[in-house]
């Protein structure tokens, strides 16, 4: 959720869950049961109205990184890794925090010439 969500500190063992499942959000999701059922407490949820993007708006925001040359994946909807990390570079170049979140505010400045 960007540098407005919650954070998460991650050690070297979290590639394990990244190696069963390649999701983000599955594999941060199934390490943060595993600590709540540790005894752990539950996370500060961050910002209120964090923008979620779409389907459709993560496509668009794809062709837009394959179009600035950003990303070379073929466009799927879906956001993952590479993705993300198209978007951290996209981020950096427009001026924004690169924190691999993508926003409508990215998708916006990638559609200007």
């Amino acid at each position: 959720m960007g540098r407005v969500g919650p954070a998460f500190l991650a050690y070297d063992n979290f590639q394990a869950y990244l190696g069963w499942n390649a999701s983000l959000v599955y594999s941060t999701t199934a390490a943060y049961l595993a600590t709540r059922i540790a005894g752990a407490k539950p996370l500060r949820r961050g910002a209120p109205n964090i923008p979620v993007l779409g389907a459709a708006q993560v496509m668009e925001l794809q062709q837009l990184l394959v179009r600035h040359g950003f990303a070379t994946a073929k466009p799927d909807g879906k956001l993952g890794l590479t993705t993300r990390a198209g978007v951290r570079l996209a981020q950096m170049k427009v001026g924004l925090p690169a924190d691999s979140y993508p926003t409508p505010e990215l998708i916006e400045r990638l559609r200007r010439p």
